[in-house]
């Protein structure tokens, strides 16, 4: 069906501006956030830790959930995807102690790294995005 043909259904016409084929990435630290879930899910069996059940589905998990968030931002982005992203990277950054892995020498630090870059690139986000950034940033000192 043709975009004319619509207009006999009763559809308006679509503007130019209403109509977007492609849609860039509003934030480049979205897909790089994407990029740090998925070496999440991997990151047992290239650092050789499969074998620590809770250290193993902590990365696979929270890698899962870091990738769905962070490609949900570059496909709708939302601030509370940015602030979901910055929970989880805190969760990386504390999971070792919490979770009894922080003496393992590959889970623990590739948790703490994926954490602390992940929160700070939604940091980023929140603080530099005006759409994000009005409701919080107008509480601080100018």
């Amino acid at each position: 069906m043709r975009l004319a043909d619509l207009k006999h259904c009763g559809w308006r016409s679509l503007q130019p501006q209403e109509v977007k084929i492609m849609r860039q990435a509003k934030h480049w630290q979205d897909p790089a956030s994407a990029v740090i879930g998925a070496w999440l899910i991997v990151s047992p069996w290239v650092l050789g830790f499969q074998g620590e059940v809770v250290a193993m589905v902590n990365a696979v998990v929270i890698g899962v959930a870091l990738v769905a968030v962070a490609l949900g931002a570059v496909l709708v982005p939302h601030a509370w995807e940015e602030w979901t992203e910055f929970a989880l990277g805190l969760w990386l950054i504390a999971s070792p102690w919490l979770l009894g892995f922080a003496s393992l020498r590959e889970a623990g630090p590739s948790a703490v790294i994926a954490g602390t870059v992940a929160a700070a690139f939604a940091l980023w986000i929140l603080w530099t995005d005006k759409d994000f950034s009005g409701r919080w940033r107008k509480w601080l000192p100018h």
